[in-house]
């Protein structure tokens, strides 16, 4: 997954006051996870069912 080119698109659940934004883009079996803050920042790689897994333990 080329991170450069890809379409990053900000969480439903990241608000507009404070900076606190997560953004996500998906490839071929994983989720791209980044800061909005910092785009050029670090980045997270994570499959996607370990991402469905995180998705699901986070909101319980």
């Amino acid at each position: 997954m080329d991170l450069n080119t890809a379409t990053w698109r900000k969480s439903s659940h990241s608000g507009n006051t404070g900076g606190e934004c997560v953004e996500l883009a998906s490839g071929p079996g994983v989720i791209a996870i980044r800061d909005s803050k910092n785009p050029d920042g670090p980045k997270l790689l994570i499959g996607r069912d370990d991402f469905a897994a995180l998705v699901a333990t986070l909101k319980h």
